[in-house]
């Protein structure tokens, strides 16, 4: 299996590049993973909602531009919330019915673009909270390796 993780703007923070990297490292024994940083674009705090659609579509065009023939999901926070238990199913059932390859998209500070969402076979949404688009890298890879933990029925998801 190949997951995919298409995330905009590139990590600063030591404690979150750490995380990422140690749930890297423990995803290797599952899957081939690959992480696609795509710039972020300058999004000042006082934007008009037509800066804010124009940022966002160019950053659109950049995650588009790395997509690759996948099941895609976007993480959204109208998305459908799933359970841990059910993110293992749906990952299951897209390598059994779909395809060994699954690309999650995370989006700035300001959200997905209209024409990424669309592109998406799936919205999954973590929580009606805001999280930082960094640090929900974190939680994703966190989530993605309970995934396999409980697929090979092995301790960790309790």
């Amino acid at each position: 299996m190949q997951i995919t993780i298409i995330s905009v703007g590139k990590l600063k923070e030591k404690y979150l590049v750490e995380g990422i990297n140690e749930y890297s490292k423990r995803l290797s024994n599952y899957t081939k993973l690959n992480i696609i940083e795509v710039q972020d674009e300058h999004a000042p705090e006082s934007l008009s909602d037509k800066d804010k659609l124009i940022i966002k579509e160019k950053e659109g065009k950049k995650i588009l531009s790395k997509l690759k023939d996948s099941f895609v999901i976007a993480l959204v926070i109208d998305g459908k919330q799933l359970s841990s238990e059910e993110l293992t199913k749906k990952i299951e059932d897209i390598k059994t019915y779909h395809t060994s390859s699954i690309t999650f998209i995370i989006g700035g500070s300001l959200g997905l673009s209209d024409d990424v969402v669309k592109k998406a076979n799936f919205i999954l949404s973590f929580s009606k909270m805001t999280f930082p688009h960094q640090l929900m890298r974190l939680i994703l890879l966190e989530q993605v390796y309970r995934s396999f933990r409980i697929s090979n029925n092995e301790p960790y998801h309790k």
